[in-house]
Protein backbone atom coordinates (compact mmCIF):
# COMPACT_ATOMS: atom_id res chain seq x y z
CA UNK A 1 0.00 0.00 0.00
CA UNK A 2 2.72 2.44 0.94
CA UNK A 3 2.64 5.55 2.45
CA UNK A 4 -0.25 7.58 3.16
CA UNK A 5 1.00 11.27 3.46
CA UNK A 6 -2.28 13.04 4.69
CA UNK A 7 -1.05 13.35 8.00
CA UNK A 8 2.35 14.90 7.50
CA UNK A 9 1.47 17.33 5.37
CA UNK A 10 -1.22 18.56 7.72
CA UNK A 11 1.67 18.78 10.26
CA UNK A 12 3.31 20.66 7.72
CA UNK A 13 0.78 22.85 6.79
CA UNK A 14 0.68 23.77 10.86
CA UNK A 15 4.24 24.18 11.56
CA UNK A 16 4.34 26.84 8.06
CA UNK A 17 1.42 28.70 9.80
CA UNK A 18 3.33 28.46 13.10
CA UNK A 19 6.04 30.62 11.66
CA UNK A 20 3.96 32.95 9.55
CA UNK A 21 4.27 31.69 5.74
CA UNK A 22 1.86 32.91 3.59
CA UNK A 23 -0.99 30.90 2.92
CA UNK A 24 0.23 30.90 -1.16
CA UNK A 25 3.60 29.68 0.62
CA UNK A 26 2.08 27.07 2.49
CA UNK A 27 0.37 25.51 -0.43
CA UNK A 28 3.44 25.49 -2.91
CA UNK A 29 5.77 23.73 -0.13
CA UNK A 30 2.52 21.01 0.38
CA UNK A 31 2.63 20.31 -2.85
CA UNK A 32 6.78 19.84 -3.27
CA UNK A 33 6.15 17.66 -0.08
CA UNK A 34 3.46 15.31 -1.62
CA UNK A 35 5.60 14.98 -5.10
CA UNK A 36 8.30 14.53 -3.04
CA UNK A 37 6.80 11.27 -1.31
CA UNK A 38 5.61 10.68 -4.65
CA UNK A 39 8.55 9.92 -6.78
CA UNK A 40 9.55 7.57 -4.18
CA UNK A 41 6.72 5.42 -4.19
CA UNK A 42 5.15 6.63 -1.18
CA UNK A 43 8.11 5.99 0.82
CA UNK A 44 7.75 8.05 4.49
CA UNK A 45 10.17 10.85 4.32
CA UNK A 46 11.47 10.06 7.48
CA UNK A 47 12.94 6.76 5.43
CA UNK A 48 14.87 9.04 3.37
CA UNK A 49 17.17 10.87 3.77
CA UNK A 50 20.31 13.37 1.76
CA UNK A 51 20.01 10.59 -1.24
CA UNK A 52 17.06 10.46 -1.79
CA UNK A 53 16.33 14.36 -1.77
CA UNK A 54 19.07 14.59 -4.41
CA UNK A 55 17.68 12.22 -6.66
CA UNK A 56 14.51 13.98 -6.55
CA UNK A 57 15.78 17.43 -6.96
CA UNK A 58 18.31 16.56 -9.98
CA UNK A 59 15.19 15.31 -11.37
CA UNK A 60 13.88 18.10 -11.43
CA UNK A 61 16.26 19.66 -13.20
CA UNK A 62 17.20 16.78 -15.90
CA UNK A 63 13.58 15.35 -16.37
CA UNK A 64 10.98 17.70 -16.21
CA UNK A 65 13.45 21.10 -17.18
CA UNK A 66 12.47 23.08 -14.45
CA UNK A 67 14.09 26.85 -14.04
CA UNK A 68 17.01 26.85 -11.07
CA UNK A 69 13.89 28.83 -9.58
CA UNK A 70 11.57 26.22 -8.91
CA UNK A 71 14.24 23.31 -8.20
CA UNK A 72 15.48 26.25 -5.30
CA UNK A 73 11.93 26.73 -4.26
CA UNK A 74 11.64 22.45 -4.11
CA UNK A 75 14.77 22.19 -2.09
CA UNK A 76 13.60 24.91 0.48
CA UNK A 77 10.39 22.89 0.97
CA UNK A 78 11.97 19.63 1.69
CA UNK A 79 14.74 21.34 3.96
CA UNK A 80 11.98 22.80 6.09
CA UNK A 81 10.31 19.35 6.07
CA UNK A 82 12.48 17.61 7.32
CA UNK A 83 14.24 20.29 9.69
CA UNK A 84 11.03 21.94 11.33
CA UNK A 85 8.24 19.20 11.07
CA UNK A 86 10.79 16.14 11.23
CA UNK A 87 13.47 17.40 13.57
CA UNK A 88 16.26 15.91 11.10
CA UNK A 89 19.18 17.95 9.70
CA UNK A 90 20.19 17.24 5.78
CA UNK A 91 23.33 17.48 5.09
CA UNK A 92 24.99 19.38 2.26
CA UNK A 93 23.61 18.32 -0.52
CA UNK A 94 26.69 18.47 -3.08
CA UNK A 95 25.03 15.80 -5.81
CA UNK A 96 22.34 17.72 -7.04
CA UNK A 97 22.23 18.25 -10.64
CA UNK A 98 21.57 21.78 -10.86
CA UNK A 99 19.05 23.75 -13.09
CA UNK A 100 20.34 26.41 -15.29
CA UNK A 101 20.09 29.62 -14.27
CA UNK A 102 19.30 31.77 -17.20
CA UNK A 103 19.68 35.34 -17.02
CA UNK A 104 16.90 37.46 -19.29
CA UNK A 105 16.04 40.83 -19.58
CA UNK A 106 12.52 41.72 -18.11
CA UNK A 107 9.93 42.76 -21.03
CA UNK A 108 9.48 46.35 -20.63
CA UNK A 109 6.23 48.88 -22.43
CA UNK A 110 7.10 51.90 -23.91
CA UNK A 111 4.34 54.64 -22.28
CA UNK A 112 2.48 54.16 -24.97
CA UNK A 113 2.05 50.85 -25.23
CA UNK A 114 1.70 50.93 -21.42
CA UNK A 115 -1.71 53.94 -22.25
CA UNK A 116 -2.33 51.62 -25.11
CA UNK A 117 -3.25 48.40 -22.79
CA UNK A 118 -4.81 50.61 -19.52
CA UNK A 119 -7.38 51.55 -21.79
CA UNK A 120 -8.64 48.36 -23.17
CA UNK A 121 -8.97 47.43 -19.32
CA UNK A 122 -12.58 48.41 -17.84
CA UNK A 123 -13.98 48.70 -14.14
CA UNK A 124 -11.77 47.17 -10.92
CA UNK A 125 -9.42 45.34 -13.76
CA UNK A 126 -8.52 48.97 -14.93
CA UNK A 127 -7.54 50.32 -11.70
CA UNK A 128 -5.79 47.01 -10.59
CA UNK A 129 -3.91 47.63 -13.53
CA UNK A 130 -3.31 51.30 -12.55
CA UNK A 131 -2.35 49.78 -9.51
CA UNK A 132 0.77 47.53 -10.80
CA UNK A 133 2.06 50.46 -12.93
CA UNK A 134 1.53 53.25 -11.11
CA UNK A 135 2.57 52.08 -7.46
CA UNK A 136 4.77 49.13 -9.01
CA UNK A 137 2.75 46.45 -7.25
CA UNK A 138 2.71 42.66 -7.39
CA UNK A 139 -0.57 40.87 -9.15
CA UNK A 140 -1.23 39.14 -5.35
CA UNK A 141 -0.22 42.42 -3.18
CA UNK A 142 -2.83 44.68 -5.74
CA UNK A 143 -5.66 42.36 -5.26
CA UNK A 144 -5.34 41.49 -1.44
CA UNK A 145 -5.29 45.41 -0.76
CA UNK A 146 -7.24 46.28 2.19
CA UNK A 147 -9.00 49.54 3.21
CA UNK A 148 -6.80 50.40 5.74
CA UNK A 149 -3.87 50.27 3.62
CA UNK A 150 -4.78 53.11 1.50
CA UNK A 151 -4.10 56.24 2.51
CA UNK A 152 -5.41 58.92 0.47
CA UNK A 153 -4.45 62.19 2.20
CA UNK A 154 -0.62 61.11 2.09
CA UNK A 155 -1.13 59.48 -1.52
CA UNK A 156 0.47 56.14 0.11
CA UNK A 157 0.00 52.38 -0.24
CA UNK A 158 1.03 50.25 2.45
CA UNK A 159 1.96 46.63 0.94
CA UNK A 160 1.41 44.21 4.23
CA UNK A 161 3.63 41.18 4.12
CA UNK A 162 4.90 41.50 0.79
CA UNK A 163 7.05 39.08 -0.68
CA UNK A 164 9.71 37.81 1.76
CA UNK A 165 6.81 39.07 4.35
CA UNK A 166 8.15 42.29 4.54
CA UNK A 167 6.01 45.66 4.41
CA UNK A 168 6.84 48.79 2.64
CA UNK A 169 5.25 52.05 1.29
CA UNK A 170 4.77 52.91 -2.14
CA UNK A 171 2.82 55.50 -4.13
CA UNK A 172 -0.57 56.36 -4.58
CA UNK A 173 -0.79 57.35 -8.07
CA UNK A 174 -2.58 60.99 -8.21
CA UNK A 175 -4.40 60.02 -11.70
CA UNK A 176 -5.93 57.54 -10.61
CA UNK A 177 -6.85 59.05 -6.95
CA UNK A 178 -10.52 59.69 -7.40
CA UNK A 179 -11.67 56.61 -9.27
CA UNK A 180 -9.95 54.83 -6.19
CA UNK A 181 -12.29 57.26 -4.57
CA UNK A 182 -15.34 55.72 -5.73
CA UNK A 183 -14.52 53.02 -6.07
CA UNK A 184 -13.86 52.86 -2.03
CA UNK A 185 -17.31 54.24 -1.94
CA UNK A 186 -19.12 51.35 -3.88
CA UNK A 187 -17.11 49.20 -2.02
CA UNK A 188 -18.57 50.60 1.41
CA UNK A 189 -22.16 49.89 0.08
CA UNK A 190 -21.42 46.46 -1.18
CA UNK A 191 -20.31 46.14 2.83
CA UNK A 192 -22.86 47.18 4.19
CA UNK A 193 -25.78 44.92 2.14
CA UNK A 194 -23.12 42.39 2.90
CA UNK A 195 -23.78 43.27 6.86
CA UNK A 196 -27.35 43.60 6.79
CA UNK A 197 -27.34 39.57 4.86
CA UNK A 198 -25.71 38.28 7.76
CA UNK A 199 -21.92 38.68 5.63
CA UNK A 200 -20.02 41.00 5.26
CA UNK A 201 -16.94 38.47 7.19
CA UNK A 202 -12.97 38.53 5.57
CA UNK A 203 -10.30 35.82 6.60
CA UNK A 204 -7.42 38.20 8.80
CA UNK A 205 -3.58 36.73 8.65
CA UNK A 206 -2.35 34.83 11.16
CA UNK A 207 -4.29 34.46 14.71
CA UNK A 208 -6.29 37.76 14.40
CA UNK A 209 -9.15 36.11 14.10
CA UNK A 210 -8.96 34.16 17.37
CA UNK A 211 -8.04 37.57 19.51
CA UNK A 212 -10.39 40.09 17.45
CA UNK A 213 -13.38 37.81 16.98
CA UNK A 214 -15.38 40.54 15.66
CA UNK A 215 -12.44 42.59 13.52
CA UNK A 216 -13.29 40.24 10.56
CA UNK A 217 -16.55 42.54 9.77
CA UNK A 218 -14.91 45.96 10.11
CA UNK A 219 -15.06 47.91 7.13
CA UNK A 220 -11.12 48.77 7.78
CA UNK A 221 -10.02 44.86 6.80
CA UNK A 222 -12.15 45.14 3.47
CA UNK A 223 -10.68 43.59 0.57
CA UNK A 224 -10.14 47.08 -1.83
CA UNK A 225 -11.25 44.33 -4.52
CA UNK A 226 -13.72 42.26 -3.50
CA UNK A 227 -14.95 38.89 -5.37
CA UNK A 228 -18.35 39.08 -6.87
CA UNK A 229 -19.52 35.68 -4.85
CA UNK A 230 -19.58 34.98 -1.04
CA UNK A 231 -18.13 31.54 0.35
CA UNK A 232 -18.76 29.91 3.53
CA UNK A 233 -15.47 29.10 5.64
CA UNK A 234 -15.52 25.69 6.50
CA UNK A 235 -14.15 26.22 10.24
CA UNK A 236 -16.28 28.97 11.31
CA UNK A 237 -19.57 28.61 9.05
CA UNK A 238 -19.18 33.06 8.09
CA UNK A 239 -20.52 33.90 4.74
CA UNK A 240 -16.82 35.87 3.44
CA UNK A 241 -15.96 37.10 0.45
CA UNK A 242 -12.48 36.57 -0.79
CA UNK A 243 -10.72 39.18 -2.77
CA UNK A 244 -10.30 39.30 -6.55
CA UNK A 245 -8.45 36.51 -7.64
CA UNK A 246 -5.20 36.64 -9.52
CA UNK A 247 -6.11 34.51 -12.97
CA UNK A 248 -9.24 36.69 -13.37
CA UNK A 249 -6.99 39.77 -14.04
CA UNK A 250 -4.35 38.17 -15.53
CA UNK A 251 -7.03 37.14 -18.48
CA UNK A 252 -8.40 40.28 -18.27
CA UNK A 253 -4.54 41.87 -19.09
CA UNK A 254 -4.00 39.18 -21.68
CA UNK A 255 -7.15 39.89 -23.56
CA UNK A 256 -6.36 44.12 -23.29
CA UNK A 257 -2.86 43.06 -24.63
CA UNK A 258 -4.25 41.82 -27.79
CA UNK A 259 -6.66 43.95 -28.32
CA UNK A 260 -4.37 47.06 -28.10
CA UNK A 261 -2.45 44.94 -31.12
CA UNK A 262 1.03 44.84 -28.81
CA UNK A 263 3.49 42.58 -30.50
CA UNK A 264 5.12 41.92 -27.12
CA UNK A 265 4.32 38.86 -24.17
CA UNK A 266 2.92 41.77 -21.77
CA UNK A 267 1.28 40.31 -18.87
CA UNK A 268 0.66 41.89 -15.86
CA UNK A 269 4.19 41.71 -13.90
CA UNK A 270 5.30 43.61 -16.75
CA UNK A 271 3.60 46.85 -15.83
CA UNK A 272 5.73 46.39 -12.75
CA UNK A 273 8.66 46.31 -14.74
CA UNK A 274 7.41 49.09 -16.80
CA UNK A 275 7.08 51.17 -13.32
CA UNK A 276 10.53 50.53 -12.34
CA UNK A 277 11.97 51.69 -15.72
CA UNK A 278 10.44 54.55 -16.45
CA UNK A 279 10.96 55.65 -12.95
CA UNK A 280 14.99 55.58 -13.50
CA UNK A 281 14.61 57.03 -16.97
CA UNK A 282 13.04 60.07 -15.14
CA UNK A 283 16.08 60.07 -12.67
CA UNK A 284 14.92 58.28 -9.99
CA UNK A 285 17.58 57.28 -7.51
CA UNK A 286 18.09 53.24 -7.67
CA UNK A 287 17.88 53.34 -4.24
CA UNK A 288 14.72 54.72 -4.03
CA UNK A 289 13.24 52.45 -6.91
CA UNK A 290 14.40 49.38 -4.92
CA UNK A 291 12.56 50.69 -1.83
CA UNK A 292 9.02 51.40 -3.82
CA UNK A 293 9.55 47.63 -5.28
CA UNK A 294 10.46 46.05 -1.99
CA UNK A 295 13.56 44.55 -3.27
CA UNK A 296 15.99 43.17 -0.70
CA UNK A 297 18.97 43.60 -2.49
CA UNK A 298 19.93 46.44 -4.90
CA UNK A 299 21.51 44.06 -7.28
CA UNK A 300 18.18 42.66 -8.20
CA UNK A 301 16.94 46.09 -9.06
CA UNK A 302 20.01 46.57 -10.62
CA UNK A 303 18.40 44.86 -13.84
CA UNK A 304 16.61 47.58 -15.15
CA UNK A 305 19.55 49.37 -15.78
CA UNK A 306 20.14 46.48 -18.67
CA UNK A 307 16.53 47.48 -19.86
CA UNK A 308 17.53 50.70 -20.34
CA UNK A 309 21.32 50.18 -21.48
CA UNK A 310 19.91 47.74 -24.32
CA UNK A 311 20.76 50.63 -27.16
CA UNK A 312 24.24 49.90 -28.81
CA UNK A 313 27.04 52.65 -29.35
CA UNK A 314 27.77 51.51 -32.92
CA UNK A 315 26.68 51.53 -35.99
CA UNK A 316 24.98 49.17 -38.62
CA UNK A 317 27.60 48.18 -41.56
CA UNK A 318 24.52 48.44 -43.76
CA UNK A 319 23.67 51.81 -42.79
CA UNK A 320 26.40 52.53 -45.20
CA UNK A 321 25.30 50.62 -47.83
CA UNK A 322 23.62 52.67 -50.78
CA UNK A 323 20.38 53.08 -50.92
CA UNK A 324 18.18 51.62 -53.18
CA UNK A 325 14.33 50.92 -53.99
CA UNK A 326 13.58 47.31 -53.62
CA UNK A 327 11.98 45.93 -56.45
CA UNK A 328 8.43 44.17 -55.80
Amino acid sequence: MGYRPPGLLASLDRMLEAHHYSRRTRKTYTMWARRFIRFHHRRHPREMGKAEVEAFLSALATDRKVSAATQNQALSALLFLYRRVLGIELPWLDEIVRAKQKRRLPIVLDRREVDSVLCQLNGMYRLVGMLLYGAGLRLLEACSLRVKDLDFDQRLIVVREGKGNKDRVTVLPEVVRDEMEEHIRRVHNLHRRDLRENAGWVELPHALMRKYPRAGREWAWQWVFPARKFYVDARSGQKRRHHLHQTSMQRAMREAVLKSGIAKRATCHTLRHSFATHLLQDGADIRTVQELLGHSDVKTTMIYTHVLNRGVAVRSPADRLKRRTPEW
